[in-house]
């Protein structure tokens, strides 16, 4: 519950922010014959509608396990976080078309203050992601960290656009493009970064074995518990923010069923207590020799 509360809190503060650097951007770069600047402004504007769309995943992935869905609504997350994907790309693939088109046609050069306001752009949108990438990591949200790619992917294109109106300003002449090129080139860096939040929640819905950690502590903890000699398979799923756990424990094989029923128990109760991001854990006892 702490960590839905979280992520959402998170989110909220990925929605303001968005919407007011939207809002600079596009006014700096209409004003200052900037399209680095309102390509950044478009970005921001399909984050702004990307980020409702985690939001309206946290509210629905809140919802508790019920008969059709015993591991309760977590999945939407990677299909959300798909979602904010395909508004990385669309936002990329916008900023390409227009640079392209304004690289063919005379453009004016930016004005000299739009560099001011990008850097002042450029650390605000950094230190987001520094803040929703550490609140990703301690929700265990894929959705959030895609949030958190599309302010790193904003401080992206912000650069570009502070090197090429750099470029613009300081050789003058015949450079103007240098604007437009900055922009088809952040567009680029926007669709390898909507890979690289892609390929985990993919994963994620395929409930790929990518939980090597978590694996290992939760052997780890097992074997604490009196009675577990120790383990034998041990799979894990995530599910929106917890990690839903099979694994075989191995005890004595002389134990009655009663006692054997006891130990899960026991070593299921124990785990949840130890590792909080765990979710449904489904014991299965093995005995450690056979009669």
């Amino acid at each position: 519950m702490k960590n839905e509360k979280t992520a959402i809190r998170t989110v909220y503060f990925s929605i303001i922010a968005n919407i007011c650097l939207a809002i600079i951007k596009g006014l700096a770069g209409f004003f200052g014959n900037s399209y680095a600047l309102i390509a950044d402004a478009i970005e921001s504007t399909t984050d702004v509608f990307a980020s409702f769309l985690v939001l309206l995943g946290f509210k629905y992935a809140k919802r508790p396990a019920d008969e059709n869905h015993p591991y309760g609504h977590g999945k939407i997350e990677p299909l959300i976080t798909f979602a904010v994907v395909a508004f990385l790309v669309i936002s990329a693939t916008i900023i390409a078309y227009t640079s392209i088109q304004n690289i063919q046609t005379p453009q004016e050069s930016p004005k000299g203050w739009t560099l001011i306001v990008l850097a002042l752009i450029i650390i605000w949108k950094e230190t987001s992601f520094q803040i929703v990438i550490r609140k990703s990591k301690q929700t265990n949200s894929s959705s959030l960290k895609a949030d958190a790619w599309h302010h790193r992917s904003d401080a992206i294109t912000s650069v570009m656009a502070f090197i090429g109106i750099s470029i613009a300003i300081i050789c003058g002449e015949g450079y103007e493009k240098a604007d437009d090129w900055a922009a088809l080139f952040a567009s680029g860096f926007i669709l390898y970064n909507s890979y690289l939040i892609f390929r985990p929640a993919l994963g994620e819905i395929m409930d790929e074995q990518l939980y090597d950690d978590l694996i290992s502590e939760i052997r780890k903890r097992s074997i604490e518990v009196p009675g577990v000699l120790g383990t034998e398979k041990c799979m894990v799923r995530k599910s929106g923010m917890k990690f839903h756990v099979d694994l075989h424990a191995i005890v004595d094989g002389e134990i009655s069923v009663k006692i054997g029923h006891h130990i899960s128990h026991q070593l299921k109760d124990y785990l949840q207590e130890k590792i909080p991001s765990l979710g449904e854990v489904l014991i299965h006892i093995e005995p450690n020799h056979y009669d």
